[in-house]
């Protein structure tokens, strides 16, 4: 009776769970029969599968409201453009009181093209090109440019991954310039599974990627990955929406860890094809 008791608890979790859209569940499995056990770790990870399906078709659906978007802003900031700075030109708007108040024209409409530039950036990623890219070299490279961040790597030398080596290196760079932007003094890199040594059907390689800078707030986890969301005075909310972006196009994810890594505020997860 008792053990029947804990199994309704766990449907009765599960189902609060998926009414609040929170796909995230994670129920151990430990004490259950082996058929129980089975259905335990397929129902994980079906709601894993779920979430990043759900994160795939939200990154898609603003990926053509930017295209939309994109559009009818450069055809009204265009022409606005363009007759603002040759009004500024003329010798008779110059030094004038006209001058001032189309230069405030003109500027804001150049404001809003760049905007509009950042928003292109979404829609206008090139297709990825997948090749084994070893991962130790790059890391060896951020570390030397970066070289204000203590680094911790637990990576094994030998480590590969299929993937389009501009897009990886610009979305780990994304991650540490965020994490320079919180206010970061460390970042820590580990493997959470070992390659297979199969080269005809390699597994997937997850990387976590932390660092001590400032804890992302838990009501701000939800909008992280959402286009121009930023905490930041200076920020473009760009960054982290785009690296989402190129990893989807490899087959792969971005996301925060649910759990940190020791010694770590913020841990972002990384998953390869």
């Amino acid at each position: 009776m008792h053990h029947q008791h804990k199994l309704r608890l766990r449907a009765h979790l599960m189902k609060e769970a998926i009414r609040n859209q929170d796909f995230s569940f994670r129920l151990p499995t430990n004490n259950l029969l082996p058929g129980e056990r089975a259905m335990q770790e397929a129902l994980n990870e079906l709601g894993e599968n779920i979430r990043q399906q759900m994160n795939k078709n939200e990154v898609e659906s603003w990926e053509r409201l930017t295209r939309v978007l994109t559009h009818e802003m450069m055809n009204a900031t265009a022409p606005i453009t363009s007759i603002s700075q040759s009004l500024l030109s003329r010798p008779d708007v110059k030094g004038t009181l006209l001058e001032d108040g189309i230069k405030a024209i003109y500027d804001t409409s150049r404001h809003l093209s760049d905007f509009v530039t950042n928003y292109r950036k979404m829609s206008e990623l090139e297709k990825p090109v997948l090749s084994e890219v070893p991962l130790h070299p790059m890391l060896d490279e951020l570390c030397k440019t970066y070289q204000q961040l203590a680094w911790t790597i637990d990576v094994p030398a030998d480590t590969i991954l299929k993937a389009d080596k501009g897009m990886l290196r610009q979305i780990l760079m994304n991650l540490i310039k965020n994490a320079i932007e919180a206010e970061a003094t460390k970042i820590i890199i580990e493997l959470t599974n070992q390659p297979s040594p199969n080269t005809q059907h390699p597994s997937p390689i997850t990387l976590l990627i932390g660092n001590d800078g400032s804890p992302i707030p838990a009501e701000n986890r939800q909008s992280l990955f959402v286009p121009f969301f930023t905490t930041k005075r200076t920020g473009s909310g760009i960054g982290l929406s785009l690296s989402r972006r190129m990893m989807i196009q490899q087959g792969g994810m971005l996301d925060l860890a649910e759990k940190n890594l020791p010694g770590c505020h913020v841990t972002f997860v990384l998953s390869s094809i």
